[in-house]
Parts: structure tokens; C-alpha cells; sequence
């Protein structure tokens, strides 16, 4: 049985290594909202929408379907990862939020920020966690959008008309339930089991990539569980308490990743993986921000918090669906594209510099993002802000 959560540097650092080496492998990265995106082309597609024209499903190419995708494994391995930890841990229960309100306003936010991650062209993992690492310029207008974009969102969250009024519950006594779940880890175990052979099934039936996203998949949703790994978190605790041990986990985990990402890239001479720096990059992000916090969770934090029965985080999960889905018709169909990114360029930090420069530039932004953030957290109060003389 699992019970203790693990320490969010060890889980972080851990998902930098794993991301360098599924880029090596693959030469993709870890992402989730674009397949997001294409599950809800799929859908429009099985009720009879046609989106061959779309310009944005065919940039992001629909061949195939989730389940016959690496990205598709990725997401359900992510899934099906933190699955298994929940129930290792016995912590599996139905939580229900007390206000049904917050439905809504998770679907709402899921809607906002599965249209600013597309829009941006990646959500915390594409343009954030694996774009820093990839060099990719967008990646940090998105990181500084995203900040931006959570303090808007925790000001509204703030609002009276947001939270409505207060609801007080009678105190019940408490009943013991691990009798009626000691039965979970057994679960658990059995799931792995089975996970285990289809991922033997795919190397043996010749679809090796496919057993290596469905591993790494899994593994990525066990360190998200282990490690309560929840970008909206990093940012919303400097707002709220000041508190940024997600933030400099996070910092950490980047560095990792960029200084393996940056050997394999000059060692096997791969491609580094570069979106377009637009105006849709820092509107994006700033919508994205908005989104996560409104939601109360980002993809990562939404996905083991679903699988420990938070039902609230199924709604911010349909709503990311419906916003990426809703960008990729306003791409053409509304001239997002034209207006937002098309004046927009690909800069890969490796070839508008010397690589060794873009390295130590990158390395150097990270470090500035761990001191402030630690900074921030020896000094800030909320209510109060910094401390005299800070």
C-alpha cells in the first residue's frame, strides 16, 4: 500500500528525465491537449460533421484514432498511471464539490483553457514543461502569459459573485471506510497486470512505438499522482499563501530536462520541436492561466484528480475537449489564424544563437525562476504582500 506522497522535486526531476529520453526515442514530446483536440474531431466526425477542410485538424494530422496514436497513449497511460497509484494508495473515493455551482465554473474554465493551450499551440507541457527544453522560444512568452493569466484568474476566483454564499454542513461522525476499501490495492494490482500485457501485446504485434508511449504514459501518471505534480498550483500558491515549492520543483524538473534534451539533441542531431512565437502565443497563455485557475486544476492536476474520484474535474475535462475543439473551427473558420498567428515565426533559441549560449541562457532564465520564486516565498504574504525591507 501506498500512502505518503513523494517529495514534488523527486517526482519533477524524475518527469525531466523521462521527457529527454521520450524525445530521444521518439523524437516527440510529452503533450496532452492536442490530443485533446483531435478526440474532439473524432467525435464531430462520428455525428456526421465533415472537418477534412479544417485547416487546424490537418496541421495536427487526424490519422488514425487515440487508441492506435502515441499521444493517445500517452494521455490514457497518464490515466490509467495514476489509476493504479490511487488505488495502491487506498485513496479512491466519489468526492463531490458542496457547491454545484462548481461545476459550471469547471467546465468554464476547462473551455477557456483548452482554447488558450491550442491557441498557444501547447498547454503547461508542449509550451511549457518540454518547450523551455526544446529551446523554443514561444515557451517562455507562454510561461510568462500563463503567469499573468493565473493572477487574473485568482482575482476573480476571489469575487463574491464567483463564490457565492458559503455553505455550512452539518457535522457527521465520523465512519471508518477502510474496510470497504481495503480491496483497492488489489484492484491496482490487477490493472497493472493487464496494462502490463498490452503493452507485451503491442512490441510482440509489431507496434513497438506504441508500447513505448503506453510505458512512458504510465509512467508520467504515476510520477503526476506521486508527486501531486499540478502547474495551476505552482502558480497559485504565490498568489494565495506565497508558497512556491511547485514552482521551484518545477524549475528544477526544466533544468534536467534541458541539459539531457540539449545532449541528445547535439549527440544523435535530432530536430528540436519549435512553435510559432505569435501574439496567439501570449493571449494563448494568458487565456490559459485564466482557464486553469477558474477550473481549479491544469491537464496534469485534472487527470489523477479525476482518477481519485473528484468528479468535479470531469467537467474541466470535457470542457478542455470542447475549447480546443472550439479553436480548431475558429482557426479558419473566424480567422484566428490570420489575425493571431499568422504574423508569427518558429525561433529555436539553438540556431538564432550558438547552441552553447542558448544553453546557458536557458539554464540562467531557470535559475532566475528558482530565486525569485524562492524569494517570493520567504517574503510574500497574501494580504499583506512583501515584507518591509524585503
Amino acid at each position: 500500500m501506498v500512502n505518503e506522497y513523494w517529495s514534488p522535486y523527486i517526482a519533477i526531476g524524475i518527469a525531466g528525465v523521462l521527457s529527454a529520453l521520450y524525445f530521444w526515442i521518439t523524437n516527440t514530446v510529452w503533450a496532452v491537449t492536442g490530443e485533446f483536440t483531435r478526440f474532439g474531431g473524432h467525435i464531430l466526425s462520428s455525428i456526421g460533421v465533415n472537418i477534412t477542410d479544417w485547416d487546424y485538424f490537418n496541421m495536427i494530422s487526424m490519422e488514425g484514432t487515440t487508441l492506435t496514436r502515441t499521444d493517445g497513449w500517452i494521455i490514457w497511460g497518464m490515466f490509467i498511471g495514476a489509476f493504479i497509484m490511487v488505488l495502491f494508495g487506498n485513496n479512491f473515493k466519489i468526492r463531490k464539490p458542496n457547491q454545484k455551482r462548481r461545476y459550471v465554473q469547471a467546465l468554464i474554465g476547462g473551455i477557456i483553457a483548452g482554447f488558450g493551450a491550442r491557441l498557444a499551440l501547447g498547454c503547461n507541457l508542449a509550451a511549457f514543461f518540454t518547450g523551455v527544453p526544446q529551446f523554443s522560444f514561444h515557451a517562455w512568452i507562454f510561461m510568462v502569459a500563463t503567469a499573468i493569466g493565473t493572477y487574473v484568474g485568482f482575482k476573480i476566483i476571489n469575487m463574491k459573485w464567483w463564490k457565492g454564499k458559503p455553505l455550512l454542513k452539518k457535522g457527521n461522525v465520523a465512519q471508518s471506510t477502510t474496510e470497504k476499501r481495503v480491496i483497492q490495492p488489489y484492484i491496482g494490482g490487477a490493472i497493472a497486470i493487464v496494462y502490463f500485457i498490452l503493452i507485451v501485446y503491442f512490441f510482440f504485434t509489431g507496434k513497438p512505438m506504441l508500447g513505448v508511449a503506453a510505458i512512458f504514459g504510465c509512467a508520467f501518471g504515476i510520477l503526476i499522482e506521486r508527486g501531486q505534480i499540478c502547474f495551476t498550483s505552482a502558480f497559485r500558491d504565490l498568489w494565495v499563501s506565497g508558497r512556491a515549492t511547485m514552482a521551484k520543483a518545477i524549475g528544477v524538473g526544466m533544468a534536467i530536462s534541458t541539459v539531457l534534451t540539449f545532449i541528445v539533441i547535439m549527440y544523435y542531431g535530432l530536430e528540436p520541436i519549435t512553435k510559432i512565437t505569435a501574439p496567439s502565443t501570449l493571449i494563448g497563455g494568458i487565456l490559459f492561466g485564466i482557464g486553469i485557475v477558474l477550473a481549479g486544476s491544469c491537464e496534469t492536476g485534472m487527470m489523477y484528480r479525476m482518477m481519485e474520484g473528484q468528479v468535479v474535474f470531469l467537467p474541466v475535462f470535457i470542457g478542455n475537449v470542447l475549447g480546443a475543439t472550439f479553436l480548431a473551427y475558429a482557426w479558419d473558420h473566424m480567422a484566428v489564424y490570420t489575425i493571431f498567428v499568422q504574423s508569427g515565426s518558429t525561433i529555436n533559441l539553438l540556431t538564432a544563437m550558438k547552441p552553447a549560449y542558448a544553453l546557458i541562457i536557458t539554464l540562467l532564465m531557470l535559475a532566475l525562476w528558482y530565486i525569485v520564486a524562492n524569494y517570493w516565498q520567504k517574503n510574500y504574504r497574501f494580504g499583506i504582500g512583501f515584507k518591509k525591507g524585503a
